[in-house]
């Protein structure tokens, strides 16, 4: 990919003042915030005020920064000084003030050379995201929303989800002092919906899907004033979650992968990566060159599988969604544009694994590595074997396995499958 930039001018903790106003000039450490964009139409909307989907198209709206100020400032390397969490990349978030911060980010990138082994390949990482402050990787984007709910004055957050946005947004919430009113199916893995409300969330229980959660967090966030926290219908969760690429560049000592495997529901870390490898670019850390994004999906519920199979440029919602992994269970994302872009402009896939391929893949990657992954995780080792038959994956690949949540929330769905553990695999 690209080679390391040369110097790094100063060394900044998520608590010093940050800009993200245009003021006399950039600086090192502050954020650059410019604007917020329409995905998908380009228009420009001023970043200084809560906001939801654009008023034009309906559509996510993603920050913007004053990267070409930044470029000549900041050259990340070395960064021994900077903080061990998401906060160490304070010029591409928009924060400009004191962060919510849990700790939250710089997640370990570990080699697995069993699994790789057992696949045939030769360079695969793990990165785990079950080592954030809540368990997974959704600290990352309600740290940076709630930090920006916060700044612009709110004081009631809602969610609707399958358990760990829900948890995150209780943890954030707590922290920050704000009320957070929490929408869940109400067959959400129990331990997700006492930790929720042990946190101080109210949570509610809702008959249906993760989308019928939605529909009453958008009637009462209208009704009632509550702010709408939900996937990609504010500006600042895909900030957090991009920083995982940021992340993945830096440990690997300024380069990219040549794969990313990603478990997808709401698709919101599939394209945090992707825009921020866009940012990467215009900032000269790395070239044209990207990773292969590859989209993996419960068999029960695939629309992004399906509409890339079909060439769609929309997914159309999956009727009937039914999969032990919650966080894959999104029949609808309003994502799904990005998500599907992000894969074709990568020259990446998509494709589903079954429940029994992701417990199968879950207990894979305990044994052989010791990696505790939720059923998540254990789809995108599922999908391996999968990518290699096809011919996706060449044994010399570097790849990066995403496993995005603890399986300790999952221990009673995962003790109630209707199939028996397997042995111990043999080690190679």
């Amino acid at each position: 990919m690209s080679d390391r930039p040369a110097s790094f001018p100063s060394a900044t903790g998520p608590e010093r003042k940050q800009s993200a106003s245009p003021g006399p000039g950039p600086g090192p450490g502050v954020s650059h915030l410019s604007h917020l964009e329409c995905s998908r139409c380009g228009a420009e909307v001023d970043a200084g005020v809560p906001r939801g989907l654009s008023g034009c198209c309906g559509r996510p709206l993603l920050p913007r920064y004053r990267l070409e100020a930044l470029r000549p400032l900041w050259s990340p390397f070395p960064a021994a000084a900077r903080p061990a969490s998401l906060w160490r990349y304070a010029e591409l978030l928009p924060a400009a003030g004191p962060p919510v911060t849990l700790g939250e980010g710089w997640t370990p990138l570990l080699p697995a050379p069993r699994l790789a082994a057992r696949a045939d390949l030769e360079h695969l990482w793990i990165k785990d995201e079950s080592l954030n402050p809540t368990g997974s990787f959704k600290a990352r984007g309600l740290s940076l929303a709630v930090t920006m709910a916060r700044e612009r004055g709110l004081r009631k957050l809602a969610i609707p989800t399958a358990g760990n946005a829900g948890l995150a947004l209780a943890a954030y919430a707590a922290a920050a002092g704000l009320e957070a009113e929490v929408f869940c199916p109400d067959d959400t893995p129990a331990v997700f919906v006492r930790a929720t409300r042990l946190l101080g969330a109210r949570v509610h229980l809702v008959r249906g899907f993760i989308t019928d959660c939605a529909r009453l967090v958008r009637e009462r966030c209208a009704g009632e004033g509550w702010t709408d926290l939900s996937t990609l219908k504010e500006p600042y969760r895909v900030e957090g979650k991009k920083t995982m690429g940021l992340e993945l560049w830096e440990q690997l000592g300024g380069t990219l992968p040549d794969v990313i495997v990603y478990p997808t529901g709401g698709g919101t870390g599939l394209v945090g990566m992707w825009k921020a490898f866009a940012e990467m670019e215009s900032l000269g850390w790395i070239g044209r060159e990207r990773p292969r994004m590859v989209s993996v999906q419960a068999a029960g519920c695939a629309p992004i599988v399906r509409a890339w199979e079909q060439g769609r440029e929309e997914a159309e919602p999956w009727p009937e969604p039914s999969t032990l992994a919650s966080g894959l269970r999104v029949p609808a994302a309003v994502g799904d544009r990005l998500m599907l872009s992000a894969i074709r402009e990568s020259g990446g896939a998509a494709l589903s694994v079954t429940d029994v391929e992701m417990v199968e893949g879950s207990e894979l990657l305990a044994r052989l590595e010791g990696i505790f992954a939720a059923p998540e995780g254990g789809a995108v080792v599922a999908a391996l074997p999968h990518l290699r038959r096809r011919g996706f994956l060449g044994k010399s690949d570097r790849i990066v396995l995403f496993n995005t949540g603890s399986a300790f929330p999952y221990l009673e769905a995962l003790a109630a499958a209707p199939w028996p553990p397997s042995e111990p695999p043999e080690r190679p």
